[in-house]
């Protein structure tokens, strides 16, 4: 779907879709001089409390990077604690979130991963899927090039012509069919690249990187990330008409 423009003259409409690279957990813990499981652990709690803190401005879509189709290759007893707490996280927050009015949708490749986990996810999805207040979108084993792929290799099994595989038609099949694209793109950990996060959605967004690491972000830097996004001036790719 394309961006909803903001309305320039009401400086206070907050960004209808933000996304999150929620980077920093691992070197969170490090500082600490604990292991990097730690770090995603105090991650999570930082997610609970953004999702309540996005609620509260308004925000009606967030979209968090949790575990790339690349951070497979990050050491095996990473990884598989990064699925324990996925696992813990469910059972811990699922009904919290439902009691917020957060609906819960799982983007990527679920092919990957365990039956345990698939069910998990299932179950969040379905318990929420009332909801209304915030779609929280939870990217895991997703990557933007994989989206691409799959979105193109979905278009032509629908029996799509060439001739009418427009953008607009191949957004169709795209993960994140459900969801406006993004406003605003937070990245945190003082990283300053996209890492193959929501390649094709990105194209008009607005970007903020910030020195904080995840499991310290809160609602003053989310605040900050939409005081700088309420400063852009957004044009589409087109121009904006002046008066004499």
């Amino acid at each position: 779907m394309s961006a909803v423009p903001i309305v320039a003259q009401d400086r206070l409409v907050p960004p209808r879709h933000v996304a999150i690279v929620m980077d920093g957990n691992g070197r969170w813990a490090k500082k600490r001089f604990l292991p990097r499981f730690f770090g995603h652990k105090a991650g999570v709690d930082a997610l609970v409390k953004i999702v309540q803190a996005c609620i509260d401005r308004g925000i009606e879509h967030l979209t968090v990077f949790a575990f790339s189709s690349e951070n497979w290759k990050r050491p095996s007893d990473e990884v598989s604690g990064l699925m324990g707490l996925v696992l813990a996280a469910v059972s811990r927050y699922l009904a919290k979130m439902g009691a917020m009015g957060v609906r819960i949708r799982i983007v990527g490749d679920r092919d990957a991963v365990s039956d345990k986990l698939r069910a998990a996810w299932n179950e969040a999805e379905s318990s929420t899927a009332h909801n209304s207040k915030l779609t929280l979108n939870v990217a895991f084993n997703y990557g933007g090039r994989w989206d691409i792929v799959q979105a193109t290799r979905k278009a032509i099994a629908a029996g799509v012509p060439a001739e009418e595989l427009t953008e607009a038609k191949l957004s169709e099949f795209m993960a994140m069919a459900h969801a406006p694209d993004p406003d605003l793109f937070i990245r945190t950990g003082g990283e300053v690249r996209i890492s193959n996060f929501l390649l094709w959605q990105v194209a008009y967004t607005e970007f903020f990187f910030s020195d904080c690491l995840w499991p310290e972000f809160d609602e003053h830097e989310l605040d900050a990330a939409i005081a700088a996004f309420h400063e852009r001036d957004r044009r589409f790719g087109g121009v904006k008409e002046t008066t004499a």
